[in-house]
């Protein structure tokens, strides 16, 4: 099991504060969110890779069907060479109310699906190099000679975690394709909610079946532990790891609504992962 912590909160020079104690606390990787409008978290990812040297850092998640995927892939490039290949992207839909209608994004649930399959395709296309295009619904991309940056450190790409709704077939089938899942489930309704230790195992067995094998990929799950009771902490920790997890992410969400929120945070990051 790897430990990643999540900064719900900060600016950039908070945030490659908080990367250099995880570092030194023993955290495997540090993630930002990112925002409609707010602070840059490629900024902030920039920022933490200059004063580290192990640590993995990445967003949790990036909404591809906002962004343009051609300033993802360099971004992410970018970063992942300045980096020393340090780099994971976490994508999903995203949640719509935090800024999507605010700032006119696309909020229909199909349409948003296409943008981030077509974004994929765009983005692990160009990390490959040129030529390269792609001719979508949404997207049209010819090839380039112009200014060529070099590829990602990490081959073949810079690991892509994906969301995926269970049971979805499309939804597991886009998560399949690439290198992590990061689980949720729908309900009959078609609400969307965390998933419990239980699907997480049966979206395992369905992604190995698909794949052949899950080997090769992480599946990352995130939640609260107390930071002064390892025996508790590894007690919160074991149904998810015995379901498959191989990731488990601190997330002190809430935080951000607290007057004393940031240091709420940087107290939980400081006392380190929940190692046994």
């Amino acid at each position: 099991m790897k430990y990643g912590f999540v900064m719900p909160m900060g600016d950039a020079r908070q945030v490659a504060d908080a990367a250099q104690r995880a570092e030194q606390a023993g955290w495997d990787a540090i993630f930002v969110w990112e925002p409609v409008w707010g602070v840059d978290a490629w900024v902030c990812l920039t920022a933490a890779a200059m004063v580290t040297e192990r640590i993995r850092l990445g967003t949790m998640i990036s909404p591809l069907s906002r962004m343009r995927p051609w300033k993802m892939a360099s971004e992410t490039a970018t970063l992942d060479n300045l980096s020393g290949g340090r780099v994971i992207l976490s994508v999903g839909l995203g949640a719509v109310d935090t800024g999507f209608v605010e700032f006119g994004e696309q909020i229909d649930r199909k349409i948003r699906a296409e943008l981030l399959d077509e974004s994929l395709a765009i983005i692990t296309g160009l990390w490959k190099g040129q030529p390269f295009a792609f001719d979508g619904k949404h997207y049209q991309v010819k090839p380039s000679s112009f200014m060529v940056p070099p590829p990602p450190v990490q081959q073949p790409r810079i690991p892509i975690w994906v969301v995926g709704a269970w049971p979805s077939v499309k939804s597991m089938r886009r998560v399949a394709r690439y290198d992590g899942l990061l689980p949720s489930a729908k309900d009959e309704q078609g609400r969307v909610s965390g998933a419990s230790p239980q699907q997480v195992a049966e979206m395992k067995a369905w992604i190995a079946n698909e794949r052949g094998s899950t080997d090769a990929f992480d599946i990352v799950v995130e939640g609260l532990t107390p930071g002064d009771d390892v025996q508790r902490a590894q007690e919160i920790i074991a149904p998810w790891q015995a379901a498959g997890a191989t990731w488990w992410l601190e997330a002190l969400w809430d935080a951000n609504q607290q007057a004393d929120g940031l240091s709420q945070v940087m107290r939980r990051l400081e006392q380190g992962p929940p190692r046994a």
